[in-house]
C-alpha cells in the first residue's frame, strides 16, 4: 500500500474513531459533574421540619421545648441567634413600618430589649445535576443543569424563655432547569476574558 493510500485510510479511521467516541459520549450524561448542597440538620425532609415547627405555639412553648424539637442553636448547625436590634432591622427595615404595625408578640419582644432574641433557621437540601450531550457540555457549546430539592427558613422570636412570635417561608419542591448555549464554545469564554482585560 502506498504512503498516500495509507495516509488516507489512517485519516478515515481517525475520523470514524472520533465520531464513535462522540456518539458514545452523547448518551453518557452520568459522566457530567453534579453538586449537592445539604445543611446539616436533624430533619430529612421538608415535611419533617415543618411538622416540628408547627408544634411551636407562641405564648406557650418554652426554650427547652423548641430545643427538644430540634431548634437548638448549640446542637443544630446553621442557626443564627439574633438580638433585639436584628429583630427591629428585619421587621422594621424603613420608617414606613412603625412599631404599632407589628404583631403584639413582636412589640413586647422589642420593648424587652436585652430579654428579646430570635432564632433564625435556614435548612436546605439542594441537588444540582448537569445533563444532556456530554460532548457539547465538555466543549462548552451547551450546558443544561437541573436543580432539585427543598428549602425551609424559620424565624422564632423569644422574650425571656418563651416563644412570642414565629414565621416561616420555604420551597417544598424545587425543580428548575437552566439551559446555557454558547455557539462559539470555549472561544466565547475566551472572548469574554479579553473584554474584561481590555478595561
Amino acid at each position: 500500500m502506498s504512503d498516500k493510500k495509507f495516509h488516507r485510510v489512517s485519516i478515515k479511521s481517525s475520523i470514524l474513531i472520533f465520531f464513535a467516541i462522540v456518539q458514545s459520549l452523547c448518551g453518557c450524561s452520568f459522566l457530567l459533574p453534579s453538586e449537592k448542597m445539604i445543611t446539616k440538620n436533624p430533619w430529612k425532609t421538608f415535611e419533617d421540619v415543618k411538622i416540628a415547627f408547627d408544634k411551636i405555639v407562641p405564648g406557650e412553648t418554652k426554650l427547652e421545648d423548641i430545643k427538644r424539637l430540634g431548634f437548638d442553636p448549640e446542637e443544630t448547625p446553621n442557626i443564627e441567634i439574633w438580638n433585639y436590634l436584628d429583630v427591629i432591622g428585619h421587621f422594621m427595615p424603613n420608617s414606613s413600618i412603625q412599631k404599632k404595625d407589628l404583631d403584639k408578640g413582636l412589640r413586647d419582644c422589642i420593648t424587652a430589649k436585652d430579654d428579646c432574641h430570635a432564632l433564625n433557621l435556614m435548612v436546605k437540601k439542594i441537588n444540582k445535576k448537569r445533563y444532556g450531550n456530554v460532548f457539547l457540555d465538555l466543549l462548552r457549546f451547551a450546558r443544561k443543569t437541573r436543580t432539585s430539592g427543598w428549602q425551609f427558613d424559620a424565624l422564632i422570636i423569644m422574650k425571656n424563655d418563651f416563644v412570642v412570635y414565629k414565621i416561616w417561608s420555604g420551597k417544598p419542591n424545587i425543580n428548575e432547569s437552566i439551559e446555557k448555549k454558547m455557539p462559539l464554545g470555549p472561544l466565547q469564554e475566551a472572548g469574554n476574558l479579553l473584554d474584561l482585560l481590555s478595561f
